[in-house]
């Protein structure tokens, strides 16, 4: 083996230079003057224009960002008054008792039920597995009823 018989492994490939003269000179195929015709432009999108112009507010909606828990799952609620008008006094106020006196109307994506202190209660209930406001807790206590969550 001599130096004149080494041989490359590699394919040589012929890279284009343009600007030297010839066909590709001048401007090079770029066309005149101005942000296109320089080396590495690049012309920002117009759309983010638009982006950049919105509101960016927090909380429900657009933008909401990290502020939200989005895997929270809210209450079925029922008030006072609905209590008042389907149940009379000595009942027990159960999940399954609303659904079928028609207070609530499902519970299967909520949390559970909640009872709110909207309206008046004169009747004695007895509530168990429902939450309750501190409103509601007050009400239900003065007309002689009891609460518990279990």
């Amino acid at each position: 083996m001599q130096l004149n018989t080494l041989t490359s492994t590699r394919i040589a490939h012929n890279v284009r230079r343009v600007g030297r003269g010839g066909t590709r000179g001048k401007t090079s195929g770029r066309g005149t003057k101005g942000q296109k015709s320089r080396a590495g432009h690049k012309i920002r999108p117009e759309i983010r224009d638009f982006i950049k112009k919105l509101p960016k507010r927090r909380g429900h909606g657009k933008n909401r960002s990290r502020t939200v828990r989005i895997d929270r799952k809210p209450f079925a609620s029922v008030n006072l008054s609905t209590l008042e008008i389907h149940f009379s006094s000595g009942d027990t106020v159960t999940v399954r008792t609303l659904i079928e006196k028609g207070a609530v109307r499902t519970v299967r994506a909520t949390a559970g039920v909640k009872v709110l202190g909207t309206g008046t209660l004169t009747k004695k209930l007895t509530i168990s597995g429902c939450a309750a406001s501190n409103a509601a807790v007050k009400a239900i206590e003065a007309a002689g009823g009891t609460i518990s969550n279990a």
